[in-house]
């Protein structure tokens, strides 16, 4: 399975996201922003190395870590040196390896986010309730739907008032997992760990895992639509 975590705008939680939903799913999480990396990083070959050429795209990947991860450089000169169309054979190499994938899209909706899209069976969309950013989910969703990244879940996160999740599974088709604003999350991610490892029994770990079966349930219907 490889899925990839997409949202359009930036600053929505999405790499929250992906990183969480990688760890609920037992996969490797790929931080595919080649530019302004977010998730955590590690020492050793990252995926600058690998897409220029100078790193094997499994070797790369981090085991190590509370959630297995390919990590990608920080460096502009790294990004300037990779050949981002080798993210697809790279993506594709880890699934073959680890057998789930779950790849953080850059924000956006430029070239490198439809390679993403292209290795994926599937994907997430992260939004929030705020208009400009709902805006840019629907422009995400068109994208993925024009490269046969069939659409999963989508995610409103910050979800505030009851309607806007049953409104935006109505315009986007896919079921909304909603996450309310979480200080239980806030504290995962600062401390670089899952929260369903950190606060279990938090809300939003339960939402995470139900989001995490949702995609399941998705990615094998689709695969398996005889049964």
């Amino acid at each position: 399975m490889i899925l990839a975590v997409t949202g359009g705008k930036g600053g929505v939680g999405k790499s929250t996201v992906a990183y969480n939903l990688a760890a609920a799913l037992d996969a490797v999480v790929v931080d595919a922003d080649l530019g302004m990396a977010d998730l955590p990083a590690a020492r050793g070959p990252d995926l600058h190395d690998v897409l220029a050429g100078r790193a094997d795209p499994v070797e790369a990947v981090r085991e190590g870590t509370p959630v297995a991860i390919l990590p990608c450089g920080r460096s502009l000169a790294g990004a300037r040196a990779t050949e981002p169309t080798r993210l697809v054979s790279a993506v594709e190499s880890v699934a073959a390896e680890y057998g789930r994938v779950v790849v953080d899209c850059p924000a956006g909706l430029g070239g490198d986010v439809g390679l993403a899209l292209c290795a994926a069976e599937a994907c997430v969309l992260v939004t929030t309730p705020a208009e400009p950013a709902v805006a840019d989910a629907v422009r995400a969703r068109a994208l993925a739907r024009e490269l046969d990244a069939g659409l999963s879940r989508i995610v409103l996160n910050l979800a505030g008032a009851a309607g806007t999740a049953d409104a935006l599974a109505r315009e986007l088709g896919a079921p909304v997992t909603a996450i309310p604003e979480s200080a239980a999350l806030a504290d995962a991610q600062a401390r670089g760990q899952p929260v369903t490892g950190v606060a279990p029994e938090s809300t939003a770990a339960a939402r995470i895992e139900a989001l995490a079966e949702g995609v399941r349930t998705t990615v094998r219907s689709a695969t398996n639509p005889g049964g």
